[in-house]
């Protein structure tokens, strides 16, 4: 649960297309007592100097890729420094993995063969991983990225995948990266496969009824575990016992 001040309960949230949303994880802060400062800085949101009146910050997907040459996405990759210098806890999800990943200085990159995550694709906990929270890793999680990230120096890896090895992991005291999509909800499932229809026929991705197949067989245990690492994420105090 938050602290009861109000400058430090609230999240910052950094999305990238006008009609995204943080999803299952800003209804499971909101339950908490948080407040979502939503920000597009591709379409013109400026980004705090400092993250002081906040208690944390997620940097949620998209679909550009961390290697283009865009300003604001340049800039956003740089503002990271700012919850890393201030060891507030930090999320990236999938863009906002791979953004952590190029501003700690490691390359994002396709896969050799041309594969893509889209739909659902098991992972495996690390050692490390077991500890990260009350409830194990999600053995099936939700994907869709066509990229991937060498694990930055100093990282610990929490979890690993057959095509795209680095899955989960921890940088610091409170910095995570995860490449998939804890924050996916039923809804939310079915308007990607619809606008992403192109998406679906790359190598390696999932038709769309194994993805609302998937959502019944594996959504439980991936909810449990997101509210699980959300209660370690926001503990006052947390970034010490980490």
């Amino acid at each position: 649960m938050p602290e009861t001040s109000s400058e430090t309960a609230r999240i910052l949230v950094i999305l990238h297309q006008q009609d995204s949303s943080a999803g299952r994880l800003g209804r499971l802060l909101n339950a908490r007592g948080f407040e979502l400062d939503i920000r597009r800085p591709r379409f013109g949101d400026p980004l705090p100097e400092t993250l002081a009146d906040y208690t944390g910050a997620i940097i949620f997907g998209g679909p550009m890729s961390a290697n283009d040459e865009d300003g604001w996405l340049r800039s956003e990759i740089d503002w990271i420094k700012v919850p890393l210098r201030e060891e507030k806890p930090f999320l990236g999800i999938c863009l906002g993995a791979q953004m952590l990943a190029r501003h700690l200085g490691h390359r994002v990159y396709a896969h050799p063969q041309g594969k893509v995550e889209v739909g659902y694709y098991p992972i495996e906990p690390t050692a490390d991983g077991h500890g990260v929270c009350d409830c194990p890793f999600p053995s099936q999680v939700y994907q869709w990225h066509r990229e991937g990230f060498d694990l930055p120096c100093g990282a610990v890896l929490l979890a690993t995948g057959e095509d795209f090895e680095a899955q989960a992991f921890r940088y610091g005291a409170a910095a995570y990266g995860l490449q998939f999509h804890p924050e996916v909800t039923y809804d939310m499932m079915c308007r990607w496969t619809v606008k992403g229809a192109d998406k679906l026929g790359a190598p390696g991705a999932q038709p769309p009824h194994l993805h609302l197949e998937g959502w019944h067989r594996h959504d439980a245990p991936v909810a449990r575990w997101t509210d699980a690492f959300l209660d370690r994420w926001t503990a006052p105090g947390q970034a010490a016992a980490a």
